[in-house]
């Protein structure tokens, strides 16, 4: 850190909040000529806070996530700023930044007690914290935003000259043919377990086999895919009931080509390159060395979103005068974008592609450019949905697929990334060899994999540990609830406590609450868990209560069936002590905590300090669990 003079530290969970940090290093140094380092917290002792002069200062771009969780590699920081003893930091000047949604209950909590904490110790806020708020996809535009009100304070407050921008790249990239393929990394997924909390919570990436993959949902417009995968070719791996199933997408070949040929690259695809820091202080954030082709089909995001920032930087590389002004214009309207992504998928290759109407190409995009702005492949997350004690090598997972329709037409659809890789490989398993690519919309991919790696039908996965887990004692009470493939850890509770009363053990009374569109269409494992409910000895030890929110003109969600259930909620878990679970959507499971506040307002006349102490000692016991996403 001696020759920098801002240190951007970042906590990232999904990589949103490091690509902000290195966006923030990078748009510093060119626009001001001020020295920035984009600095992991995991890579940095809590202490190194404390030596930082008086004439630097830090930035704190942090993410929350769950039940106010810090990321994994703010582990180490989290400890030392919530149980250092009071300290003295009166050297220190800082922002923040924090990134989180407002449909969870801890909206910004690691911010927010890391705020709090430095300026309890003494160190100077240079100006208030910004927020992100991801419930309505503004996390970017609120980025920006606060962006510019720091640049506003570095020119006004700070002193700093702002300089005309011109692009310097942090990254060599070099082609170089002397490279052997051996030499090469040719698409073999690298987790990132480099801090003790990751090591300890995730296993290593392996190639698993697909045992069986199909299709669960009976209308012809959707898709939801049960996939069972096998852990037998490796005995390193296990999982436990309400783990997470992390898997590494491939990119869809439609767009790794569009990629290549925007970029005039097509002939050079598999050439060997080398990539290298051209600061020490920044790391490669890909494999090196490797091939252009590798890098868009494996490790990198090619087809996410593009920020309004990129389109700005895009300009200056603009082949022609028109997509010059055309991307000048984009990327300086706020609303002008917005109603661009309404209408288009903006992928880079994409916007690359119709800022010139196919008439040039982007050859004098560097490579570094491209490197530095798309974010490295992440894997996505699943909750298994098999149970270890019934099935302890082949879990499973749900996964619905994710297609937004923007005009009805193929290309101006957004595809999940995961999603739709997992259906055309669960497709080709149920496919004769010779058959058409049988993908609704077409989507192909290599799915035999980098080098054959996944062939026969594998898919490059690891297991992260979870702490949504059922009660130690099969006898104790529990409430479980969910909306759509939020099923997927009950289906493994169920599972296992039937196994348990076919052993002839104990079980406690279950009510499950699950919501979906219609019975007919999309009631996840209906039969199974009818059959599931006759072998635990019926509703008396296994409630199920559904509500179908499109079958009558009224909508009826889960939160409405717990209301309706008020006196057995509220009995089961005041009385009888029953864990609480939620699986689905953060707005979902915000609704249902309203509800069993309601319940026990109405049933037990407890205000609403009551039930907030309530469920937050529940919260603290792990007696009330959620496993929630966006």
């Amino acid at each position: 850190m001696q020759n920098k003079d801002v240190v951007i530290f970042w906590g990232s969970q999904s990589g949103t909040a490091e690509g902000f940090a290195n966006r923030l290093a990078r748009d510093i140094h060119l626009r001001f000529g001020v020295e920035a380092l984009s600095a992991d917290l995991s890579d940095y002792d809590a202490d190194t806070i404390r030596l930082i002069p008086e004439a630097k200062f830090a930035i704190f771009i942090l993410s929350t996530f769950g039940e106010g969780d810090p990321s994994d590699n703010t582990a180490a920081f989290w400890e030392w700023i919530k149980k250092t003893p009071k300290q003295s930091l009166p050297a220190l000047r800082y922002v923040a930044f924090g990134l989180g949604n407002r449909n969870y209950k801890f909206y910004n909590r690691v911010l927010d007690v890391t705020v709090e904490a430095l300026d309890s110790f003494g160190a100077q806020s240079l100006m208030p914290a910004g927020r992100a708020d991801d419930a309505e996809g503004a996390t970017e535009e609120d980025f920006i935003s606060w962006k510019e009100d720091l640049f506003t304070l570095f020119r006004n407050q700070l002193g700093f000259t702002e300089r005309v921008v011109s692009y310097e790249p942090t990254l060599s990239v070099v082609e170089d043919e002397s490279f052997d393929l051996i030499d090469l990394h040719h698409g073999v997924p690298v987790a990132q377990r480099d801090n003790a909390k990751a090591a300890a919570s995730t296993s290593v990436i392996k190639p698993l086999n697909i045992k069986h993959a199909k299709e669960i949902f009976t209308s012809g417009d959707r898709n939801c895919m049960h996939i069972e995968l096998d852990l037998g070719d490796h005995p390193e791996l296990n999982y436990k009931t309400g783990d997470h199933l992390a898997l590494w997408p491939i990119n869809p070949d439609v767009e790794v080509t569009r990629m290549l040929r925007v970029l005039g690259l097509t002939s050079r695809a598999r050439i060997p390159i080398s990539i290298n820091s051209l600061d020490a202080a920044i790391k490669v954030r890909v494999p090196t060395p490797t091939t252009a082709d590798t890098l868009f089909r494996y490790y990198l995001e090619v087809c996410g979103p593009v920020s309004r920032d990129t389109v700005s930087a895009l300009a200056q590389f603009a082949p022609t005068p028109a997509a010059k002004e055309f991307l000048t214009a984009l990327g300086k309207d706020k609303e002008a974008y917005h109603t661009f992504q309404l209408q288009n998928v903006v992928t880079l290759g994409t916007l690359l592609e119709s800022s010139t109407e196919g008439q040039a190409d982007w050859s004098a995009l560097p490579l570094s450019f491209v490197l530095e702005t798309l974010a490295p492949t992440q894997p996505r997350y699943y909750s298994i949905s098999s149970s270890s004690v019934v099935s302890p090598r082949t879990p499973t997972i749900t996964a619905v697929v994710s297609t937004s329709d923007l005009s009805g037409e193929d290309s101006t659809r957004i595809f999940g990334l995961t999603t739709n890789y997992l259906l055309a490989l669960s497709l080709s398993i149920n496919s004769p060899a010779d058959a058409p690519n049988p993908h609704p919309h077409g989507l192909t991919y290599t799915l035999d994999g980098p080098q054959l790696a996944l062939s026969s039908h594998k898919v490059h996965a690891h297991i992260r540990k979870s702490k949504f887990k059922l009660p130690l004692l099969g006898s104790h009470p529990i409430i479980m609830v969910a909306a759509g493939t939020g099923i997927a850890p009950f289906r493994g509770f169920i599972l296992e406590r039937a196994r348990l009363k076919v052993m002839g053990k104990p079980v406690g009374r279950m009510v499950l609450f699950y919501g979906c569109r219609r019975a007919e269409e999309d009631y996840l494992y209906a039969s199974e868990l009818a059959e599931l409910q006759g072998t635990l000895g019926g509703e008396e030890v296994l409630s199920i209560v559904t509500a179908f929110s499109r079958e009558t003109s009224q909508k009826v969600y889960v939160q409405d069936r717990v209301r309706e259930r008020a006196a057995e909620v509220s009995k089961l878990l005041s009385e009888n002590n029953a864990n609480f679970y939620i699986c689905g959507s953060a707005s979902m499971a915000r609704e249902v905590a309203k509800a069993v506040a309601s319940s026990l307002k109405s049933e037990l006349g407890w205000d609403e300090d009551a039930c907030r102490s309530w469920t937050d000692r529940q919260k603290k016991s792990n007696k009330w669990q959620e496993d929630v996403w966006g």
